[in-house]
């Protein structure tokens, strides 16, 4: 299927990623024609920018219906494909766009050995600066509709458990029905660009602070 408003919203984030001077470890853009899903996997390494997280991830995901939902509402999208097809002009969803924002945290900074030291204490003091993360990010974010979760994975070895993946996630919608036309539409997404990676430093800069006292103590 050809999605040109979401190619155009693909389009305005490499672009202004380019203007930033930010370079990506990934882009790359998927399609699934059995849920007429579509979307935009990028990833920014920080190991220059962070001693504690390692990359930031932005998912962007979009459907047909939406792309649909949007068609109508632009001014010079009369001859939009999907305009033509009756299944989809006939669904009324939401004109939105789904961003998922990962912050993944360097294991091995975060989680250093302990020299004498036995059982799970790596993972007894993850939780500490974990919880200490979480509590300003809600103070950060409050204003925001958004959700925020942690996801880790737990293995192990002769000096006991450890988090072998730590990753903070957080959920995004934003809303595309205010833009009039094609050009309207980019501009609306470089200015939510633009406040995902301000949103995406200040985490990182706390998290970095926190982990900075914890770490050493």
């Amino acid at each position: 299927m050809h999605y040109p408003i979401f190619k155009s919203i693909v389009n305005t984030v490499q672009t202004q990623l380019g203007k930033r001077g930010i370079e990506s470890n990934k882009f790359k853009t998927w399609e699934d024609s059995k849920i007429n899903a579509i979307g935009l996997e990028l990833e920014v390494g920080l190991s220059n920018d962070s001693s504690f997280v390692d990359a930031l991830s932005i998912n962007f995901d979009w459907d047909s219906f939406r792309e649909t939902q949007v068609a109508r509402k632009l001014e010079g999208m009369h001859e939009h494909p999907f305009l033509k097809i009756e299944k989809l002009s006939e669904v009324e969803v939401s004109p939105t766009i789904d961003v998922e924002m990962t912050w993944v945290f360097d294991i091995e900074a975060c989680q250093p050995q302990q020299n004498g030291k036995e059982g799970n204490y790596r993972i007894e003091q993850a939780s500490k600066w974990m919880e200490s993360i979480s509590k300003q990010i809600n103070d950060l974010l409050k204003n925001e509709n958004l959700i925020t979760r942690w996801h880790i994975e737990i293995e192990g070895d002769e000096h006991g458990k450890y988090l072998s993946a730590i990753n903070l996630i957080s959920y995004f919608q934003y809303e595309l029905s205010a833009a009039r036309d094609l050009n309207d539409l980019q501009k609306h997404v470089a200015r939510r660009l633009q406040e995902l990676l301000l949103r995406g430093n200040r985490v990182i800069s706390m998290a970095d602070s926190i982990l900075k006292e914890t770490v050493a103590a």
